[in-house]
Order: C-alpha cells, then sequence, then structure tokens
C-alpha cells in the first residue's frame, strides 16, 4: 500500500468515527428492548421496568388499522390508511413492520425512536421476536435486547392453560409459535428465564441499570 493511500484510508477511518461519535451524541437516550413467547411474563416485566426510575418511554407503534373504542392517534397507536403505510416502507421509514393480515400493517417508525432519544429519554420496546432483533441490528450498542423465556415448553403451556382466554386450538398455535420464537433467543444481549417472576423482575431491573449506566 503506497502512503497516498494509507493516507486516505486513516482519513476515511477518521471520517467515520467521528461521524459515528455525532450520530451517537446527537441521540442521546438508548434503547430497551423486550421479547418473548405469548405467556412468557413480559409484559409484567415491562410494567415493572417501568416504575424503576429508568426514565423510560414506550415506542408508539404505527397501524393501518381503525382506531378502537376510545383509542387515540399519538398515544395508543399512530393511524395509517395502508397507502399511507405502504408509502411510509417505500421511503425507509420504518424501523421494522409486518402485514399481519392483508392491509392490517403494524410497525416501528424511525421518526417516532428519534423524538424519544433527542429529548435524552430511554426507548422501551415491547415487541415480538423478530421485530426485536431487528431493531437490535440497527442500533447495535445503543440497544439492549432482552429476551423473557420461560423455564420449559411444558411450563409455558400450563401456563397458557391457566389464563382460561384460549381455546386448545390456540394454545397449540402459541406453543408451535414460542417453540419457534425461543430459537432466536441466542440472538439476544440477554436471556432472562422467568421462573420465579420476583427474581425475573429483579434480574431485568440489574441487567438495564448497569447497560444504561454505561
Amino acid at each position: 500500500m503506497s502512503i497516498v493511500q494509507e493516507k486516505s484510508k486513516h482519513l476515511s477511518t477518521n471520517y467515520l468515527l467521528h461521524t459515528t461519535h455525532y450520530l451517537l451524541k446527537k441521540m442521546s437516550g438508548k434503547l430497551i428492548i423486550f421479547s418473548a413467547p405469548s405467556g412468557a411474563g413480559k409484559s409484567t416485566i415491562v410494567h415493572h421496568i417501568l416504575t424503576c426510575g429508568f426514565n423510560l418511554e414506550f415506542s408508539v407503534s404505527a397501524t393501518s388499522r381503525a382506531p378502537r373504542g376510545n383509542e387515540v392517534h399519538g398515544v395508543d397507536y399512530y393511524y395509517l390508511t395502508p397507502e399511507e403505510f405502504r408509502a411510509k416502507i417505500r421511503k425507509n421509514e420504518f424501523l421494522e413492520y409486518e402485514e399481519v393480515y392483508p392491509d392490517s400493517f403494524y410497525g416501528t417508525l424511525r421518526s417516532e425512536v428519534d423524538r424519544i432519544t433527542r429529548e435524552g429519554k430511554n426507548v422501551v420496546f415491547d415487541i415480538d421476536v423478530l421485530g426485536g432483533i431487528n431493531i437490535k441490528k440497527q442500533y447495535d450498542e445503543q440497544a439492549l435486547a432482552l429476551f423473557i423465556a420461560p423455564p420449559s415448553i411444558e411450563v409455558l403451556h400450563q401456563r397458557l392453560i391457566g389464563r382460561g382466554t384460549d381455546t386448545p386450538e390456540m394454545i397449540a398455535k402459541r406453543i408451535g409459535k414460542a417453540e419457534f420464537e425461543l430459537s432466536f433467543a441466542p440472538q439476544f444481549d440477554r436471556v432472562v428465564v422467568n421462573d420465579d417472576l420476583d427474581k425475573a423482575k429483579n434480574e431485568a431491573e440489574q441487567i438495564i441499570s448497569k447497560f444504561l449506566g454505561k
């Protein structure tokens, strides 16, 4: 490698480092991602974390479905038409999205995360497993991805039965999906096994406290 090439490489490296530093400085808040199979206790743990003084704010998702009941635009969801949703997809305005049914979209807007982090707050996501992985990949060390796991599929099955809200057929579908989702656990930063709820809450709290203290 010539001296000119070496100098050019050095300048390019410095430019990338300075650019990365600028972007991270601009985005002062961090991202906390929670994902889990249905019935693992994720939502209960997230509600606990919200009381721990971590300066967290939920990311409001976007959807193409109509508001229900007393739901409010910008509070419960950002309500878009299917055409508006597709236009934002084409413009790469989503961190992640999913078409659950034809013309029924759900997704996370980049602008929502930017809004929260610019205010110096930390963003918390209660999101599906694949969505969580996608967000983690895009934010890397600025994000902490936590996977809440049941002690076993057998325990998860009993929890779903104990809820009393699903038919046996729906429980079977949830178990099948859970087995698929559990295969992605190694792609998360930390796995918290919820075999004891209080212990799982404390473990998640300690992990987040250490991450935000960096």
